[in-house]
């Protein structure tokens, strides 16, 4: 008797052992998406029940809750220094940069419960790295109308974080606690593959989901040829497969995408630009908005299984390829800051859309765009996936930070850079940056007036150093994210985030009635600035009648003239 009331249990148990692990967006039919809590509670019991999953938690957010890293390991092996030594191949997944966009962490809590349970088959070679939910701020405010042009879930977060950042647009300057812990689980998990799911917005067209991966040229050497010959024409053909015609993200100007598009920019600000940096092969796949909610977490969960197949077998390679890269940015000698689309180079995509109209508007009266679904079609566009480098600098040996620049330190440090302090007060020779000329932004983007448009002049000088200031050597492996962030001139450079704007600002000068003698005197001792003065007195009609600015000239080329003013604060160790 006792045997059959074992088997009597044990069929009433199963059923709640799968009710168990049924996640919310499959018990309503993929009507909604899980909330914060049930998204980490949930992963708490997939910890609880199988050896082969770990959730960590890593460091704080914006929101007062940790970061968490859910990782599966197929032999139980949490320890990524140790997998490394095993021949791993590390995939790390982001979900929910934006809550609204929550698809992948619907399909990421199914997959690694699919892979647990068997249904889906691991390979023995891969490790899955999962960040549950990213934007935990933006997550747990939930309401339907966040997202006016997107086909469900029934209700989802905001874009922007506690700080209303887009953090997405947050990992090189780091104003977020989200990014500063992001930082650590990268260089914890130093991923060959990183994968940040997205929903897409724009145009109407008839694929579920695109495919933004990192500009090749810019990923550049073996890893941008593997990237763009191999790796994305693999994952494509491995869609294709499972009944997906993925495309290219559709980054069109003008109304329709039917003349094709350039590829978009990741530039370092953005997840896949920032980890392009430290050569891991990125992508950000995107869902397309007016697909429905179930369609979108589909396509998400089979580009996944895409991913870890694809790297499965190419395992070898692509680790070959990282060490070769992570070698050669030691002793590379010249860094481009820019990248420009190059149009006389293009690619041809197989684009299935639907046929654009214009019609009165119910509300203006004037004529509206609109994608006519009765009328698909199909064509072969142009995609314009080739970019020129350009603004090419020299590798210093060294760079020197002075301590007190220290949130630019902390940076650094977050980033995991090898430096050194010095070790007694020290004078040499360096080549100096000053800002000659920069355009500020009227409108504040991401808490920061943005510089662009940055020119600098540069010189040797003789710069002395305080113990404890900072030697940052330039033959590591970060060698690409420090030139990006401390050449003043790159797009998204700390100067351009404004970590060194104090710099902009003179805070010495001169009274003019007092400084008209020592001015005289000056001149006097230095004939060659008197002929300079009177040269630019014969040239420039409103400089010579002003005698404000001419005392200023004679100000800023002596002496007495602030040497930090406009003197970019990092300086570089040529020799």
């Amino acid at each position: 008797m006792k045997p059959l009331l074992l088997i009597f249990a044990c069929c009433f148990a199963l059923p709640s052992l799968a009710q168990d692990l049924t996640t919310r967006f499959e018990k309503t039919q993929g009507h909604e998406t899980a909330t914060y809590q049930e998204c980490i509670a949930y992963y708490q019991l997939l910890d609880k029940k199988f050896p082969q999953i770990k959730m960590l938690e890593m460091g704080p957010t914006d929101a007062g809750f940790p970061l968490h890293l859910v990782i599966y390991s197929q032999q139980g092996n949490f320890d990524f220094n140790s997998l490394r030594k095993q021949n791993k191949r590390i995939i790390l997944i982001n979900n929910g940069i934006h809550p609204g966009e929550p698809d992948g962490i619907d399909a990421s809590m199914q997959l690694l419960r699919d892979l647990a349970t068997g249904k889906v088959k691991m390979p023995d070679n891969v490790v899955l790295a999962v960040i549950p939910v990213y934007n935990i701020d933006g997550f747990l405010i939930r309401s339907p109308y966040y997202r006016s042009n997107q086909d469900g879930p029934a209700e989802f977060g905001p874009r922007g974080n506690a700080q209303n950042l887009d953090l997405n647009r947050d990992f090189i300057k780091a104003d977020s606690r989200n990014a500063r812990s992001f930082h650590q689980i990268y260089h914890l998990t130093d991923p060959d593959v990183f994968v940040d799911n997205h929903v897409s917005n724009g145009a109407d067209y008839q694929h579920i989901i695109t495919l933004l991966t990192t500009q090749h040229n810019k990923l550049g050497g073996v890893m941008g040829n593997f990237i763009n010959k191999v790796f994305e024409p693999g994952l494509y053909q491995l869609m294709k497969t499972k009944g997906y015609d993925l495309i290219p993200y559709v980054n069109h100007y003008g109304n329709t995408p039917d003349n094709g598009w350039v590829e978009y920019s990741d530039g370092p600000r953005y997840s896949s630009g920032y980890t392009t940096l430290f050569h891991t092969f990125g992508f950000v796949p995107e869902t397309h908005m007016l697909k429905p909610y179930p369609q979108r977490v589909k396509a998400t969960y089979a580009l996944m299984e895409c991913f870890i197949q694809f790297t499965s077998q190419h395992s070898q390679e692509i680790k070959a390829l990282r060490d070769q890269t992570k070698l050669a940015a030691k002793t590379q000698t010249e860094f481009p800051l820019t990248w420009t689309p190059d149009t006389s180079q293009r690619s041809t995509i197989t684009y299935k859309g639907y046929t654009a109209a214009y019609k009165p508007s119910a509300i203006s009266g004037l004529p509206r765009l609109y994608y006519n679904r009765s009328k698909p079609y199909e064509k072969q566009i142009p995609f314009y996936n080739y970019a020129v480098a350009g603004n090419f600098v020299k590798k210093p040996a060294a760079y020197i930070i002075p301590q007190g620049w220290w949130p630019v330190i902390d940076l650094l440090k977050n980033n995991r850079v090898e430096m050194k302090r010095l070790d007694r007060d020290t004078t040499m020779t360096v080549s100096v940056y000053h800002i000659a000329g920069y355009q500020t932004g009227n409108q504040p983007y991401e808490k920061h007036y943005l510089h662009t448009g940055i020119k600098v002049t540069s010189r040797e000088d003789t710069i002395h150093f305080r113990k404890g200031d900072y030697y940052i050597p330039m033959n590591q492996t970060a060698n690409r994210y420090l030139i990006e962030t401390l050449e003043p001139t790159g797009g998204d450079s700390f100067f351009a985030w404004n970590f060194f704007d104090g710099i902009l600002v003179q805070k010495e000068g001169f009274s003019s009635y007092v400084f008209e003698d020592s001015a005289a005197e000056y001149l006097k001792q230095h004939p060659e600035l008197k002929a300079a003065l009177e040269k630019k007195r014969a040239t420039d009609t409103a400089f010579a009648k002003s005698a404000y600015d001419q005392l200023d000239f004679i100000y800023k080329n002596s002496p007495y003239a602030e040497p930090e003013f406009m003197r970019y604060p990092v300086y570089r160790i040529m020799n």
